[in-house]
């Protein structure tokens, strides 16, 4: 058994990787009940897909706002994209477990717009964009020392 000496913290990486660990496993999960889930209709309309995709836009755009940053949010859904990329590969017997229908376009093309979306749109740690920014990105110039 290991003791806990007081005063002595863990490393600040060390948090910000479990942190990040922690925060792919919801996308990983939405990618895996997405998957099976995702072709529920009601007529026409693939209802099921529309809410995934929904959920996905909600999850990353969620925790970018709560984690104040765009990597935070790119966590679940680097774990979502994962799992549904496993999911396009065909098995031997033939299956796929998101098909070339309707609400299989809808969630796998609707749900990248929503993951990216998420992600984009999350507010960044330095209070602004970085594409409305009037900065220049180069080099700072080196100004003389006035004293």
């Amino acid at each position: 058994m290991m003791e806990q000496v007081p005063g002595v913290e863990r490393p600040a990486a060390a948090r910000t990787a479990v942190t990040y660990a922690v925060l792919v496993v919801p996308g990983l999960l939405a990618g895996v009940l997405g998957g099976f889930h995702h072709s529920w209709y009601l007529r026409p309309v693939p209802v099921s897909a529309l809410g995934w995709v929904a959920l996905l836009f909600a999850l990353c755009y969620g925790v970018g706002r709560m984690l104040g940053g765009k990597a935070p949010a790119l966590a679940p859904a680097a774990g979502w994209i994962l799992v549904t990329m496993l999911w396009l590969s065909q098995r031997p017997e033939g299956d796929l477990i998101v098909a070339n229908d309707l609400s299989g376009y809808v969630y796998l093309y609707g749900g990248m717009l929503a993951v990216m979306a998420g992600v984009l749109l999350a507010p960044s740690r330095g209070g602004g964009s970085w594409l409305l920014t009037q900065h220049s990105y180069g080099r700072a110039p080196v100004h003389p020392d006035p004293s």
